[in-house]
């Protein structure tokens, strides 16, 4: 158990060491108009070696979020545009077969990025989804009789549209559950709109210069690792799970019929993830409920499965989630 002398000093510590968050998110923002929740969620998931995956209708800024991101990370990018016609060798890269020397050489797809944005996954069949599950998973890629480790830092954003559903191949439990945000984006405001016409219509996007080193954004997280969760909180989020499996147990009964499966133990070691890079974003040595509640939802939403009746009276995850947020006990 910390005490608080040790709490101080940490806090200190990582006020000092959180600095480069404020010129990343400067960053983000000569580029970016508003999306401050999209800016947010990119640097948790970096911060926390998350994936992430968004959903939101097209043009909202989501492929120049990442790309921006990685152009101050001084990190290779790539973009792999997902299509019902795509392999698996397309993704992660194949055996090519040169007669030059009568023999085969390993080919690497685009998965062999620091930042990859997979746009439209869903839109992939399920064996090319199951490609990018490995590199996901386990940070490597398979490719013959070989095993190639990926880049690090290594960060996966998957998008996909919520309107269109035909040609799609809706992601498996197990897969959505491989992605520690899942990250609803919202229209602009009518101010950050007209901001968006004005800067689009007179001038082309500014330009942007690293202000970081991969390098010190692995250094970065073994920091975040250290911000200090105390055990009321390991509590709380703890409970905040088990509220998503046995709801009665926390005096929402009316949710038992709702649920057909809760959060898994995935669940619980990404919300103490997530809340960690958050008051680390936050510049604070400590996590606090607050913390806890502002990732709560990106972290449940795509964990909680829903049942017909739910679905028959349009109940979604996310009115699930507030509920249980407000119901569990504060510590």
């Amino acid at each position: 158990m910390a005490d608080s002398f040790d709490i101080r000093e940490l806090n200190v510590r990582i006020e000092q060491q959180s600095a480069f968050v404020s010129n990343l998110t400067l960053g983000m923002d000569k580029v970016i108009v508003g999306q401050k929740h999209l800016i947010d969620s990119l640097l948790i998931g970096l911060l926390s070696d998350g994936h992430i995956l968004l959903e939101g209708v097209p043009g909202l800024a989501k492929t120049l979020a990442i790309k921006t991101l990685s152009q101050l990370i001084e990190a290779k990018y790539s973009r792999i545009q997902f299509t019902p016609d795509l392999l698996p060798a397309d993704v992660v890269g194949t055996l090519v077969y040169s007669q030059k020397d009568e023999n085969f050489h390993v080919k690497k797809g685009p998965v062999f990025a620091n930042f990859v944005l997979a746009d439209e996954i869903n839109r992939a069949p399920a064996k090319v989804q199951s490609a990018l599950l490995e590199a996901m998973q386990e940070h490597q890629v398979t490719i013959g009789d070989n095993t190639f480790k990926l880049p690090a830092p290594f960060l996966v954003m998957a998008t996909q549209n919520p309107i269109e559903q035909e040609g799609t191949y809706q992601l498996p439990e197990a897969q959505v559950d491989r992605f520690m945000l899942k990250v609803v984006i919202d229209y602009p405001t009518l101010q950050e709109e007209k901001l968006i016409i004005r800067e689009n219509l007179h001038s082309s996007l500014p330009q942007v210069s690293p202000v970081i080193t991969s390098g010190e954004i692995m250094e970065a997280r073994d920091i975040v690792r250290q911000v200090y969760i105390d055990e009321k909180i390991e509590q709380y989020i703890a409970d905040i799970v088990f509220a998503t499996r046995y709801p009665e147990r926390y005096a929402l009964p009316e949710l038992r019929d709702l649920i057909s499966f809760g959060g898994s133990p995935r669940a619980s070691i990404n919300l103490a993830k997530a809340a960690r890079a958050y008051a680390f974003i936050k510049r604070r040595g400590f996590v606090v409920p607050e913390d806890v509640k502002a990732v709560a939802h990106d972290v449940l939403r795509h964990r909680i499965g829903l049942t017909y009746e739910a679905e028959a009276i349009n109940v979604k995850s996310e009115e699930i989630v507030s509920r249980i947020i407000n119901k569990v006990e504060v510590p």
